[in-house]
């Protein structure tokens, strides 16, 4: 698995999104890292739990801003969010249980360029409305 990098092209331009999702892409570096050094189950079940905490508390933490703001993609972007969650809660939980498989890390893989491909359009039309408020 290639590591992912927090470069430029992701920043919002809102520190407070950025910093999140630097810390976003480290716990996920941490489990990829865990699972391809054949890491023990424990090891790698305690960074799936960090990883599933930290997207459900940098999710809510979007909406909360969404809500504050008046943001007018606040709909769509819970949806988003809600349904990533559980297909992420899914993906991790099979690794979980039976091992981190070539299939599934295919899977986690592409889950996570869709999450980047997200705050590369919506978190940064999030950030520049938040910016001009």
């Amino acid at each position: 698995m290639s590591r992912y990098e927090f470069t430029k092209k992701l920043e919002t331009g809102n520190p407070t999104i950025d910093k999140e999702h630097r810390e976003l892409i480290d716990a996920v570096n941490k489990l990829f890292d865990a699972c391809s050094e054949g890491k023990g189950r424990t090891s790698m079940d305690e960074t799936i739990k960090f990883l599933n905490n930290y997207v459900n508390r940098h999710f809510s933490h979007e909406e909360q801003l969404q809500q504050q703001s008046g943001y007018p993609g606040i709909t769509a972007h819970k949806a988003f969010h809600k349904q990533y969650k559980q297909t992420l809660e899914e993906i991790t939980a099979r690794i979980s249980v039976s091992g981190p498989t070539i299939v599934e890390l295919g899977k986690l893989n592409a889950h996570v360029s869709i999450l980047i491909s997200h705050i590369n359009t919506e978190d940064k039309k999030l950030a520049t409305f938040l910016n001009n408020k």
